[in-house]
């Protein structure tokens, strides 16, 4: 399975009484696709509020983005949990959707063993035929998956693979021992181009929803043999980068992004408690920051 360079965990619209905006997702799909260049969509994960989506929001997200994505780009289910069977069961219901992929978080609070995380996915990958990421975030996990124990679940023929948030270092020693066609992605929009310098294959990103073709300009560059023009856009695109995360305080994930989204026209609405949306002084910060892109 080939999900691409370029993927988007795309955020998932609320009206204005917290609930699934229908049209401004089919909007924001399109948008996606054809504007910003996303090979791939992560439906459901982090980035698209999956902590306070019930089990029948996300199926049928799952649902309406398969069947308005068509073959345009690939649909990757975010069915991870830290629970095991949960996750079986998630992904189980995803495929029969007709999702391309899951995304699979290492499992978050109850601090699993490198054993027991291998145990896990693996339990998972046998529960299905679908391609799976991975998707190493210890920021946000606290248990951190190992290379060794990334590289052990390599081996499994639909673990296709990872998406890496723990340092660019560990992306190197991935890349230097995993099998050829066992895909390593940066899943830090500021580390794309490096992780592509060091063997990499793509970027997981929340920035491209509003400098996506930018960024598959400067991947195409850099596979094109111009480093220079890659970095040159790399330089400009770094500070919207950091700024949709730092703004200018640690804003939670995604709602500088929704806001930025709001500036720009599109009526995603805000986040679901517990995140909240900016404060004036970080409201500020991104428009101020919309006016680099």
């Amino acid at each position: 399975m080939e999900f691409g360079r370029l993927v988007t965990a795309m955020v998932t619209p609320f009206d204005d009484q917290g609930r699934i905006n229908w049209d401004e997702t089919a909007q924001l799909i399109d948008y996606l696709i054809e504007e910003q260049k996303s090979d791939a969509l992560v439906i459901a994960g982090t980035t698209g509020e999956s902590p306070t989506l019930s089990d029948d929001e996300k199926l049928e997200l799952f649902r309406f983005a398969v069947d308005k994505a068509g073959d345009r780009c690939k649909i990757i289910a975010g069915t991870g949990s830290n629970n095991t069977s949960h996750s079986i069961h998630l992904t189980q219901e995803a495929e029969k959707l007709g999702v391309d992929g899951v995304l699979l978080v290492v499992p978050y609070y109850n601090k699993p063993s490198q054993e027991g995380m291998f145990r896990h996915f693996e339990a998972i990958a046998n529960s299905t035929q679908l391609p799976i990421l991975l998707y190493n975030v210890p920021s946000r996990t606290i248990a951190s998956l190992s290379v060794k124990t990334t590289l052990r679940l390599a081996e499994i023929p639909n673990i296709i693979g990872t998406k890496e948030c723990a340092s660019l270092e560990q992306i190197t020693l991935l890349v230097s021992s995993a099998p050829a066609d066992f895909k390593v992605y940066s899943g830090d929009d500021s580390s794309a181009l490096p992780t592509l310098a060091v063997g990499g294959y793509g970027i997981v990103s929340v920035a491209s929803h509003i400098v996506g073709s930018t960024m598959k300009d400067m991947i195409d560059s850099y596979l094109e043999g111009d480093v220079r023009t890659a970095s040159k856009t790399h330089q400009k695109l770094f500070p919207i980068f950091k700024g949709l995360f730092e703004c200018p305080d640690p804003l939670p994930n995604p709602s500088a992004v929704k806001y930025a989204l709001q500036l720009l026209g599109h009526d995603v609405g805000g986040v679901r408690l517990p995140l909240v949306g900016p404060n004036e002084d970080e409201a500020t910060f991104i428009k101020d920051l919309i006016t680099l892109v």
